[in-house]
C-alpha cells in the first residue's frame, strides 16, 4: 500500500470521531476563524486544501464568493457535505481530490487555506509551489502548521493514530524551516503567530510574489 492510500485509509477510519477531537481546540479554531476573516473579501474564490469535515470551509463560506474544499478522505468529504447541507450553505464545492488535480487551474484562486496539512504532505515544497501556481498574482496563502521539531511533544494526531494502528507520515518541522520553505516557494510572509506554545502551532499569512 503506498503512502497516499495508507493516509486515506487512516483519515477514513477516524472521520466519524474527527469533529469530536477538533472541538477540544475550540478556542484555537475560533482564533483562526477570526484572523482568517480579516484577510477575506466577498469577491474571493478560496481553495481549502485538506478541508477535513468542513470545519473551516463552513465557517468562512459566508465571507467569500466561493469555496472549493478538497480532501483525500471520501468519508471526511461526505460528513462535510452533510454539515453544509444542514446549514443551508450553497457556495462550497466539496470534492474528494488532491491539490494536484488538473481540475484546478493555475491562477484560479484569491486565497488558499491549508490548516494542519503541510506537516502531513509527502513533499511539502512541491505542495507549496503548487499553491503558488494556483494563486492569482498577489494571492494569499493562509496556513496553520504544528512545528513539532521545535519541541519534543506527543501530538494529539499520534494519539488518535495509535488507536487505529495506522500512522500517517508526519514531518517534524522547525519554524525557521517552514518559513524557509515559504520563501523558497516565492511567498512573502506577511504575518506569523504561535497559536499554541506547547505544541508549536504556527499561523502564517503569506503573499504570492
Amino acid at each position: 500500500m503506498d503512502s497516499h492510500n495508507q493516509a486515506e485509509k487512516f483519515w477514513d477510519r477516524i472521520a466519524n470521531n474527527y469533529d469530536k477531537e477538533e472541538k477540544k481546540d475550540t478556542q484555537i479554531y475560533s482564533h483562526i476563524f477570526e484572523k482568517t476573516r480579516k484577510y477575506l473579501k466577498g469577491s474571493d474564490v478560496v481553495l481549502d486544501y485538506g478541508c477535513g469535515t468542513g470545519l473551516v470551509s463552513n465557517e468562512i463560506a459566508g465571507n467569500v464568493k466561493m469555496v472549493y474544499a478538497i480532501d483525500i478522505s471520501s468519508k471526511m468529504i461526505e460528513i462535510a457535505k452533510n454539515k453544509a447541507t444542514g446549514r443551508e450553505i450553497q457556495n462550497i464545492d466539496y470534492a474528494y481530490s488532491t491539490i494536484f488535480n488538473d481540475r484546478y487551474k493555475n491562477g484560479s484562486f484569491d486565497v488558499i487555506l491549508a490548516f494542519y496539512i503541510l506537516h502531513l504532505s509527502d513533499d511539502s515544497q512541491r505542495v507549496i509551489q503548487r499553491v503558488n501556481d494556483l494563486l492569482k498574482p498577489g494571492g494569499l496563502f493562509i496556513s496553520a502548521t504544528p512545528c513539532m521539531g521545535d519541541k519534543l511533544i506527543l501530538n494529539k494526531l499520534l494519539l488518535m493514530a495509535s488507536k487505529v494502528g495506522i500512522v500517517p507520515k508526519i514531518k517534524s518541522f522547525k519554524f525557521p524551516d517552514l518559513e524557509g520553505l515559504m520563501k523558497k516557494g516565492n511567498f512573502e510572509i506577511i504575518e506569523t503567530e504561535c497559536l499554541h506554545l506547547s505544541s508549536r502551532q504556527y499561523f502564517i499569512i503569506a503573499k504570492k510574489i
